[in-house]
């Protein structure tokens, strides 16, 4: 265990967003996604919540501050409606931690499993909530 580093972050899991470069996408898949489906690099965090993750991952990882969407969750297919509370719950950890971060974009179901196919990695959660998958696009990682 590591001073100052939440437990939540395995070893694997904290490598992966250490290996990461500007521009790399990461994403916080619920119980639901099919990562293995898209992209090799899986790793498991079965029983945690993505908001819980958000909150280990953020004081650690610098968003993408040259892009305008550098979180993105995926649209309500059409006929379906989205739960607000999903994105109202990420957002707490997120402006605890990324207060400048812009707005949350959406994008529709396929154009996201193309961004899951390209992203670095997926972390499969335990999280149940519908249409609660989010990508993290990784910046700049500021000289202390």
């Amino acid at each position: 265990m590591l001073k100052g580093i939440s437990p939540l972050l395995s070893p694997e899991l904290l490598a992966t967003l250490s290996s990461m470069g500007h521009g790399d996408e990461i994403i916080l898949a619920d119980a639901h996604f099919p990562g293995d489906s898209f992209n090799d690099n899986v790793i498991r965090a079965d029983g945690l919540q993505i908001q819980d993750l958000l909150d280990a991952i953020l004081p650690l990882f610098e968003l993408d501050a040259y892009v305008p969407d550098p979180l993105v969750m995926m649209a309500a297919v059409e006929g379906d409606t989205l739960d607000p509370e999903v994105e109202v719950t990420y957002r707490a950890p997120i402006d605890k931690h990324a207060p400048n971060a812009p707005a949350i974009a959406r994008i529709e179901r396929f154009p996201f499993y193309d961004r899951a196919e390209g992203a670095f990695a997926i972390v499969m959660t335990g999280s149940t909530m519908k249409y609660g998958n989010i990508l993290l696009k990784k910046g700049v990682t500021p000289v202390i």
